[in-house]
């Protein structure tokens, strides 16, 4: 069973009288039969638990500093009509012994604590989103990652791995701005994907009637289950893994590219769908890094002259990553140029980076 989490927020001009406040919001706690235990908050202003009916638990803070913060947790099944009487009451009656040093009134939509179905995940930033998700459609734990496909009323289903929104079947700029935008030829040109098991980016390039594509993916699960619930995205290219101008491979892509620079296989376009560039430069990252730079030296090597490599970035806030990544690019085996583009990609709700690179 979920809690559900209410807030309510007073910003004041100047701290409040706490004696004459909490005098006047008694009678409230009274009609609804919630108890109170007042706490030592060590001179830093008032604090009082609250307990109710139905498992209501309430937390009243005022803040020395100008804020009072009212928090409220009960359980799913609730009854809503008492609660939103509660919440108004208390709204009420602080905007009345509060008249005059009220800065700003906050409340928020209710947050919803351990639902089955989970609406929340954080941006590549670390703001926090909440999604219209209303179903889980798919949901598996392979040899390497976890794998969830979520129902969004706004954005259809949405791929997920490891807590990570990927792609939603509304992200079709995510899909066009890692193809290049629609500036690139691809009649007739040989073509490698690394990674892409949704099928997106499979399913785009063969409509522009290349001479073949190779994707490779590691996880199977992924194909299995966007094969089945994102058909928007991928539609039937993963129904067969070879088709007239496709080959999946599962497969890991680095023995694979090993493979293909030893045998000096090269493609006019490399295209990394793999792995954003990491969130931050901290030494806990070094693995991701070192991966993302074996993957750029290999795939420069299987990259024909003249041929272009498109990779995701990362979100556009994340500056310092993505000017290590730059720097990156200059250290490679092989001197590369590179541009940028910024695209909003709908499901991620926020701005996110691609790169085009090519050898000098």
């Amino acid at each position: 069973m979920a809690v559900l989490h209410y807030t309510l927020d007073f910003k004041l001009r100047a701290p409040a009288d706490v004696s004459a406040t909490v005098r006047g919001l008694q009678s409230i706690f009274q009609e609804q039969e919630m108890t109170e235990n007042v706490h030592d908050s060590e001179g830093l202003g008032y604090l009082a638990t609250f307990v109710g009916k139905n498992g209501r638990f309430a937390i009243l803070r005022m803040h020395s500093h100008g804020l009072v913060t009212f928090d409220l947790q009960c359980l799913e099944g609730d009854d809503v009509a008492q609660v939103d009487n509660l919440l108004n009451a208390l709204e009420k009656k602080l905007k009345a012994l509060l008249d005059g040093n009220i800065q700003r009134i906050k409340r928020l939509p209710v947050l919803i604590r351990g639902s089955d179905v989970d609406r929340y995940w954080p941006t590549a930033d670390g703001r926090l989103m909440e999604y219209d998700i209303d179903e889980v459609v798919y949901e598996k734990d392979s040899a390497y990652q976890n794998i969830k496909i979520l129902h969004s009323r706004q954005f259809g289903n949405i791929l997920i791995l490891n807590g990570d929104v990927n792609l939603a079947e509304s992200d079709l700029p995510y899909t066009q701005a890692i193809m290049g935008s629609g500036k690139e030829h691809y009649a007739g040109k040989e073509v490698l994907i690394l990674g892409g098991g949704d099928g997106g980016i499979l399913h785009e390039a063969v409509k522009l009637k290349p001479k073949m594509i190779t994707m490779v993916e590691i996880d199977e699960l992924v194909i299995d289950g966007c094969r089945k619930h994102m058909r928007k995205t991928c539609g039937n290219v993963l129904d067969n893994l070879k088709g007239d101008c496709y080959e999946v491979l599962v497969q890991d892509c680095v023995p694979v590219l090993k493979k293909f620079a030893e045998q000096g296989r090269t493609f006019d376009y490399v295209i990394n769908d793999l792995t954003a560039v990491p969130i931050s430069t901290a030494p806990e990252e070094d693995s991701t890094w070192e991966f993302l730079r074996l993957i750029l030296d290999l795939s420069i090597r299987v990259l024909r002259p003249g041929g272009k490599y498109f990779t995701q970035g990362n979100c556009v806030n994340l500056t310092d990553a993505l000017s290590e990544y730059e720097m990156l690019l200059g250290r490679l085996s092989c001197k590369v140029d590179f541009s940028k583009e910024v695209v909003c990609v709908p499901s991620y709700m926020e701005l996110w980076v691609f790169y085009t690179i090519w050898k000098k």
